[in-house]
């Protein structure tokens, strides 16, 4: 049997458990539905790796393969023993954000100087359209005030990777896409935080200060670890520009630092030891490492590029069971107006953020599809970490689990339509 007809083999397979899973559905005999669904989609998701044009949803499939074990047996991800599972979330997002910092380096900032109208135009849209969307959306839809206010939190957060790779796909200005996700994720500290206080903050209590810590520790020191390995690793950088930057990122360590010895009541001799630990984790050991991997790999870094790949797609994986399991009930409740107002607060994004930057702006094709995806596109992983640090991941992470899945399945669907769209002066000499 050749390839092809293998994965139409798991093609016919799934729909065979789809339909027992209906039979026993609606047959009132929920229980036994479970399998069928889980079977369903794990079949689905092999097949569809036959087929070029849907290929790209096996990763949302499997997640779908994860989220419905996760609703059906939950018990088997909250704990191990005496340890909540939960308490994965954050080290695993530390994790993918040094895979992001590991594939950054300054140039990815240069952008603002050369782009600074595209630039000025995604971070502005990002952080207007967004929140405003998803607060407008949850007042709509009159949700308890810990799950509209995931919703805000979904629209505060910065864009992340994926946006880079759907741009990437979609034929957008990639370099656009890789500036703006660097420089909104560059200030979330700041603008995620004003912004849950202004808008989510009736609906659950919010310390600026303390999110802005966790974004910090969730996402920037991470990225900075990340940034670091990729100096020493690839020896690109000359040693001026090598002490620059390291000097720039131990000013930003002492400033987090300073952060928390000013608004937690730090000692001095806590502040000094926390500037010590930081130091230690996300600078040193990053060096070693990438002295570790440049001996190893002597020149071939894919392999490294695919296992963190591989290791970000797992752990975003895993982050959402883990969410979908402790907030089984409250999604039981929600769930269908959930999906609606995610995928309403999805769709938004990717239309304003378009509209606006070609027929307000009057930006170029490419241009506006960079932007359109990048508003679109949240850091899930993000605020869901956020809200496990709030102590509401079973309700204000029900919003950013739904959000992460659906907008690879729109964003793909989205960049594979474009793909095939003229762009540049043939796509305006078109209007």
């Amino acid at each position: 049997m050749n390839n092809k007809k293998l994965y139409y083999l798991f093609l016919a397979v799934s729909a065979l458990f789809f339909l027992l899973f209906a039979a026993f559905y609606f047959s009132e005999k929920p229980d036994w539905t479970g399998p069928f669904l889980t079977l369903g989609f794990v079949s689905l998701a092999i097949a569809v790796r036959g087929f070029e044009t849907f290929k790209g949803f096996s990763y949302s499939l499997w997640i779908f393969t994860a989220v419905t074990v996760s609703m059906y047996y939950p018990r088997y991800f909250l704990a191990v023993g005496d340890f909540e599972l939960k308490l994965l979330i954050v080290p695993l997002l530390q994790i993918i954000m040094f895979g992001m910092g590991s594939q950054m380096s300054l140039k990815d900032f240069a952008g603002v100087v050369k782009m600074p109208k595209g630039v000025i135009a995604g971070v502005v849209c990002q952080f207007t359209i967004m929140p405003v969307v998803g607060i407008s959306i949850a007042t709509m839809f009159n949700f308890p005030p810990e799950i509209a206010a995931g919703i805000v939190l979904v629209g505060s957060s910065p864009s992340g990777l994926a946006s880079n790779v759907m741009s990437f796909l979609a034929r957008a200005n990639l370099a656009l896409s890789v500036t703006l996700t660097a420089v909104a994720t560059m200030l979330s500290p700041l603008l995620t935080p004003f912004l849950m206080k202004t808008l989510a903050g009736q609906m659950v209590e919010v310390d600026f200060w303390k999110m802005m810590l966790d974004i910090f520790n969730i996402v920037i020191l991470p990225i900075i670890a990340g940034l670091i390995f990729n100096i020493f690793s690839h020896s690109k950088v000359s040693a001026r520009g090598i002490i620059i930057q390291l000097t720039s990122f131990l000013l930003i360590i002492i400033l987090k630092n300073y952060i928390s010895w000013q608004t937690a009541g730090l000692t001095g001799a806590a502040f000094a030891q926390h500037i010590g630990a930081n130091i230690l984790w996300f600078m040193l050991l990053p060096v070693a490492g990438a002295v570790i991997f440049k001996y190893l790999a002597r020149g071939d870094d894919e392999w490294l590029n695919k296992a963190l790949a591989f290791i970000s797609m797992l752990g975003i994986g895993i982050i959402i069971t883990i969410i979908t399991a402790t907030g089984r009930d409250s999604l039981l409740e929600v769930g269908l107006l959930l999906i609606l107002a995610c995928f309403m607060h999805n769709m938004f994004g990717y239309g304003l953020g378009y509209s606006i930057a070609r027929f307000v702006l009057r930006m170029n094709e490419q241009d506006c599809r960079t932007i359109a995806l990048e508003v679109g596109m949240q850091n899930g992983g993000l605020a869901s970490g956020l809200a496990l640090q709030m102590g509401k991941v079973a309700t204000v992470g029900l919003a950013p689990a739904i959000f992460g899945p659906m907008m690879n399945i729109t964003g793909s669907s989205l960049a594979t339509w474009w793909r095939n769209k003229p762009t540049g002066e043939e796509a305006d000499e078109k209007e």
